[in-house]
């Protein structure tokens, strides 16, 4: 259900010089649902632990229309029984998106054997393969192996 991932920095509608690490995902919710899509973004990165590089790296589900702020929220609270301590995930509005530069873009499939890419995103792989994978295509799964 998800046709395209966009890379880059967003900042919310409250703050928009404030920039954080995202993703835009864009998706048809009659093939993969939003709880599921949250679900995923919960369990692979620290959605319950602030460190020091927050700033860059906030916790946030960007919204695009005002009236997808509860519903997001509500999600997030249902999900809350998956983690033992309490989420941090903001929900705040969108408001600027600007693109990685293109040495960042898919980084991971440009070259997997990188430290950062075995250290970090190959274990989220193995995750979102392991405990979601009914929403993992056979494609998807060709380019992680």
């Amino acid at each position: 259900g998800v046709v395209k991932v966009e890379q880059g920095f967003i900042a919310p509608l409250v703050s928009l010089s404030s920039f954080s690490e995202a993703v835009i995902v864009h998706f048809y919710a009659d093939e993969i649902p939003i709880k599921s899509l949250i679900a995923i973004h919960l369990h692979t990165h620290q959605s319950t632990h602030n460190h020091s590089m927050r700033d860059k790296y906030r916790s946030a589900i960007y919204s695009f229309q005002e009236q997808q702020e509860p519903i997001i929220a509500g999600i997030i609270g249902k999900l809350q029984k998956e983690f033992e301590l309490p989420i941090i995930t903001e929900v705040l509005p969108f408001g600027k998106f600007n693109a990685s530069e293109a040495m960042y873009q898919n980084y991971y499939y440009k070259d997997t054997n990188k430290p950062f890419c075995k250290t970090h995103i190959a274990p989220k792989l193995a995750l979102l393969l392991q405990r979601f994978s009914t929403h993992v295509t056979d494609k998807a799964r060709e380019v992680t192996n």
